[in-house]
């Protein structure tokens, strides 16, 4: 059934057979020309070879006929490197296949393969989900919503929490009461405006997404309400429908609506109230017609107890209030995110590439600061980063090292050696004793922001002055508890 390997004492020999007899991975041992000398039982169901046929091949007349496909132990040989990469089988499965090179007295004699397969995983992972999506509906009749499937694109809903938030807004979206999306940056806010939006009966009109803290305070009135022609100099000559009337019979969502200048928070009032708005230049009104979606992940009434936000204004937007919490606390969702994110980019970029299964328990216990956002723009640069096709593959060390893989993609500012063990550095002279040059440059940037906050006025001019935007300024003066108070 296999082929003697070679050299071994009775004892040694008897070791190894039983670790490729009782191998749960399918083992495969090769020698330096491709001849296969040893597989595993379970090898014959995934390859659809008998362990005889196996044995009396080579890995380049198993790729050269399909059986399998790239070989890992080919790749070992091209390279003289440890390999890892996505396997598919003549049977039709889909495995991760590593190899590992053995050398003796300086020449590539052995080469020892194992791969897992996926196919069972993912089929396990497919009956998760379809016993999941009958639990949601039949918690959902449970609350009385008529929706089984609460899909929200670009999201996944798996934790009970964003579950009732998704019933909430549906049994919202038949009205057209202004509702008040908050919670912290990138959980989400505009993919569910969006879909409220869907829900809605104004799911065939448009819906206009501003950010309120994209568009400079002289731009604004123009950019909101429109313009006449000739009304300033640069007007365009046709003059321009302005977001709000783009608006008119569907839904306009302002994000970062905290950040709505002063002069700005009266006139939309007003529109509000009167359904009604003059473009720059003109002396009739012309009627609008939208839902309102407001998002934040400010505190709103605090900002009306330093006088930024007008009372009245918040009372308006304060009409459905909806919590979307952070990634943190619905760790339920990531799974489900990850993997469309993760076939987003399949379909982005061309490719079939799949997760180290260590990485699904490194997603799962990250706290994700950044929520949704930082979660699909790590998987991004993780996705690109990859060499092969899994991605947080280990990159082997080079032969003559004999040293163990380090891991490439799990994002680390922290220095490791080949071991994998962190480096021990001295501390540079300007941090004082325990203190690290992250905590050095925020005390920096805190003692930088507190000094100018005295002498600007507003968080467009500090950004001009500090050559950045005007929503970081806004972003790290909340950080680090600063606010605006020129003398």
């Amino acid at each position: 059934m296999q082929k003697r390997i070679g050299g071994e004492a009775p004892l040694d020999r008897l070791v190894l057979e039983t670790l490729i007899q009782t191998a749960q991975d399918h083992l495969f041992i090769v020698d330096e020309s491709g001849a296969i000398l040893a597989v595993s039982p379970s090898s014959a169901a995934v390859y659809g070879m008998s362990r005889e046929a196996l044995c009396n091949t080579t890995v380049q007349a198993l790729e050269a006929d399909g059986v399998l496909s790239p070989s890992v132990s080919m790749e070992v040989m091209r390279t003289g490197r440890s390999a890892q990469l996505l396997q598919r089988t003549a049977t039709g499965r889909q495995v991760i296949a590593e190899a590992h090179p053995i050398y003796w007295q300086g020449r590539l004699k052995r080469i020892i393969s194992r791969s897992m397969d996926m196919t069972d995983v993912r089929l396990l992972q497919d009956e998760y989900a379809l016993l999941q999506r009958r639990f949601n509906a039949h918690l959902s009749r449970g609350v009385g919503t008529g929706e089984a499937d609460m899909e929200v694109p670009g999201l996944e809903i798996r934790s009970q929490v964003m579950r009732e938030v998704a019933q909430l807004l549906e049994r919202v979206a038949a009205t057209d009461a202004t509702v008040l999306m908050l919670g912290e940056s990138g959980v989400g806010k505009t993919a569910f405006a969006r879909q409220l939006h869907r829900w809605s009966r104004r799911g065939e009109g448009a819906f206009v997404d501003v950010n309120c803290a994209a568009i400079p305070e002289s731009l604004f009135e123009s950019e909101m309400f429109g313009y006449q022609p000739g009304a300033f100099s640069g007007a365009a000559r046709q003059g321009k429908a302005g977001l709000l009337e783009q608006a008119h019979g569907g839904t306009l969502f302002l994000d970062e609506i905290g950040e709505l200048p002063l002069a700005m928070q009266s006139k939309l009032l007003k529109v509000i109230q009167d359904g009604s708005l003059t473009r720059l230049g003109d002396t009739r009104s012309r009627q609008v017609d939208f839902r309102l979606v407001v998002a934040t992940n400010q505190d709103l009434a605090r900002r009306v107890e330093e006088g930024a936000f007008r009372l009245d204004l918040y009372y308006r937007l304060n009409v459905i209030p909806v919590t979307l919490p952070p990634l943190r606390e619905r760790r339920e969702d990531i799974l489900g995110l990850a993997e469309r994110q993760l076939e987003t980019l399949n379909r982005r970029y061309g490719g079939e590439k799949v997760m180290h299964p260590h990485i699904w328990s490194e997603l799962m216990s990250n706290d994700w600061p950044g929520n949704v956002r930082e979660l699909e723009n790590w998987l991004e640069r993780a996705w690109l980063s990859a060499d092969g096709e899994v991605i947080g593959a280990p990159v082997m060390a080079a032969p003559d090292t004999g040293k163990s893989a380090i891991p490439t993609v799990m994002a680390s500012s922290v220095a490791a050696n080949t071991n994998g063990t962190k480096l021990e550095a001295k501390d540079p002279e300007p941090l004082a004793p325990g203190q690290t040059l992250k905590s050095a440059m925020a005390a920096h940037e805190r003692d930088i922001l507190s000094t100018m906050a005295d002498s600007y006025r507003s968080t467009y001019a500090l950004a001009e002055r500090l050559g950045i935007s005007q929503p970081s300024v806004v972003r790290k003066l909340k950080r680090h508890g600063i606010t605006l108070n020129p003398r």
